[in-house]
C-alpha cells in the first residue's frame, strides 16, 4: 500500500488542486455578477429582475448542498467533486446560448446543482488528508481560491465584456476551466481507493440520507447553519451586486469597476491565508482548537459591519476603503468558519456536516440577491440594503459564540 496521503507531502499537490478548483468555481459561479450591468442594459431588465436572475442558482445549489454532502461521504471526494465540476461548467457554457429569462434561470440553477459538490468535497478532503494543525491553512489555501477566482473575472469581465459582449464571455468562461478535471481525476485515483481514512466509501459507518437529518438535533450544527447563513448573506451581497452597485450608484466606469470590485477581493484573499496561518500558529502553541476558531470567527464577523457606514458616506473612494475593511473582516472568519466545522465532527460526518452548514450560507445566497435589489430598486439606493447585512452579521455573531460548543458523531 502507498503512503498515506495524510503522511506524504504530494498532499501539498492535492491543496494545490482544490484552490485552482475554487479558482475556477467561483469565476464561473461570479461571471453573471460581472455580465449584470451589460446584460441589465441589453435585455432591458430591472434591478429586481436582475436580483432574481441572480438568486435563481441558490434555488438548487442551496437545497443540494446536504445531498451532496451525503454523496460525498458515500462515494468519494474525487468522483463527486469531478461530476459536479462537469456539470457546471456545461452550465457555464449554456449561459452564452440562452436568450430568454426563463432559460437563463434554468442553466443558473443547472448551475447550482452541479456547484453543490464544491464545499463539502473539498472540506472532506482536508479532513481525510491533513493534519488538524494544518486545517486553518488548506482550508485558507482553498478559500483564497474563492477569492480570486472573484478578482479574476471581475477584472478580465469587465475589459472583456466591453469589447465582445456577454454571450462569448459566457462560453469561454466555461469551456477554460474543464482542463482541471482531468489532472484531479488522475491523483485522486493513485489515493482515494487505498486511503484508510474513507471508511464511508470503504462501507463501514454508512447512513440514509434520512437518517443525517438527525444531525440536526445538535446544537452545534444549528449553530453553524445560521452562523454561517449570516456570513453568506453578507458574501453573496457582495460576490452577486458589488459590480452594480459601483457602476450604478457609485458612478465609476466600467474598466473602474473592473478595478474596484477586484482589489477588494485580492486584499480579502491575502487576509483568509493570514487568518488560516494565525490559527494554526496558536493551535500548534496548545490553545483549543474549537475557541481559536470561534474567536477569530467573532472577530471578522464584527469588522465585516463596515458594509453598514460604506453605504452611508458620500466620498466613493471612503466607500470603497469600507467595502474592503468589511470583506477583509469576512476574510478573517472564512478559514475557520470551515476548519470549526471539521473540528467539531467525526470523520464520518464531516461532508455532510459541511453540506449543512453551506446549506444555511445558501439560503442566505437565496435571499440576499433578491431582498437586496427589491431594496435598492424600492429604495432608489443601496443604503438600507447593506444596513439590513450589518444587522444580520451580528445576528451571526451570536449563533457562534453560544451555540457552537459540543462535538458531533452520529450513532
Amino acid at each position: 500500500m502507498q503512503t498515506p496521503l495524510k503522511e506524504s507531502p504530494q498532499r501539498w499537490w492535492l491543496a494545490l488542486l482544490l484552490v485552482a478548483g475554487m479558482i475556477f468555481c467561483y469565476a464561473q459561479r461570479g461571471a453573471l455578477s460581472v455580465a449584470a450591468p451589460f446584460m441589465i442594459q441589453e435585455l432591458k431588465l430591472s434591478r429586481a429582475v436582475m436580483g432574481v436572475l441572480l438568486s435563481a442558482f441558490f434555488w438548487t445549489y442551496s437545497f443540494m448542498q446536504v445531498p451532496a454532502g451525503w454523496v460525498v461521504d458515500r462515494i468519494g471526494v474525487k468522483r463527486a467533486y469531478a461530476f459536479g465540476y462537469a456539470i457546471w461548467s456545461a452550465a457555464s457554457v449554456l449561459t452564452g446560448f440562452a436568450r430568454t429569462l426563463g432559460t437563463l434561470v434554468a442553466v443558473r440553477m443547472m448551475l447550482g446543482v452541479g456547484q453543490a459538490a464544491a464545499f463539502p468535497a473539498s472540506a472532506r478532503a482536508v479532513s481525510n488528508w491533513f493534519q488538524e494543525r494544518e486545517r486553518g491553512t488548506v482550508s485558507a489555501g482553498y478559500l483564497t481560491g474563492v477569492r480570486l477566482g472573484q478578482a479574476m473575472i471581475s477584472a478580465a469581465g469587465g475589459l472583456y465584456l466591453a469589447v465582445y459582449g456577454f454571450q462569448s464571455f459566457f462560453v469561454v468562461s466555461g469551456l477554460v476551466p474543464m482542463l482541471w478535471v482531468l489532472p484531479w481525476w488522475r491523483f485522486l485515483g493513485k489515493w482515494e481507493q487505498d486511503e484508510p481514512l474513507q471508511t464511508s466509501v470503504a462501507g463501514k459507518n454508512r447512513f440514509s440520507f434520512l437518517e443525517s437529518l438527525g444531525l440536526f438535533r445538535f446544537r452545534s450544527v444549528v449553530g453553524i447553519f445560521l452562523g454561517f447563513f449570516a456570513y453568506d448573506y453578507a458574501w453573496f451581497v457582495y460576490v452577486n451586486w458589488l459590480p452594480t452597485y459601483l457602476m450604478m450608484e457609485r458612478k465609476f466606469s466600467a474598466s473602474e469597476m473592473g478595478l474596484y470590485s477586484s482589489v477588494p477581493y485580492l486584499a480579502m484573499s491575502v487576509t483568509i491565508l493570514s487568518s488560516g496561518v494565525l490559527s494554526d500558529v496558536l493551535i500548534r502553541k496548545g490553545y483549543f482548537e474549537i475557541t481559536v476558531r470561534r474567536v477569530l470567527i467573532v472577530i471578522g464577523m464584527v469588522i465585516a459591519c463596515s458594509i453598514v457606514p460604506a453605504g452611508l458616506v458620500e466620498d466613493k473612494m471612503t466607500a470603497v476603503g469600507l467595502l474592503t475593511v468589511s470583506l477583509c473582516g469576512l476574510g478573517i472568519a472564512s478559514p475557520n468558519c470551515w476548519a470549526l466545522t471539521q473540528a467539531v465532527c467525526s470523520k464520518t460526518v464531516v461532508g455532510t456536516v459541511s453540506g449543512i452548514q453551506n446549506f444555511g450560507g445558501n439560503v442566505g445566497g437565496i435571499i440576499a440577491p433578491a431582498l437586496t435589489g427589491y431594496i435598492a430598486h424600492t429604495t432608489g439606493s443601496f443604503a438600507l440594503a447593506l444596513s439590513v447585512t450589518g444587522g444580520i452579521l451580528i445576528f451571526g455573531v451570536f449563533c457562534y459564540w453560544l451555540m457552537v460548543r459540543e462535538t458531533v458523531e452520529f450513532g
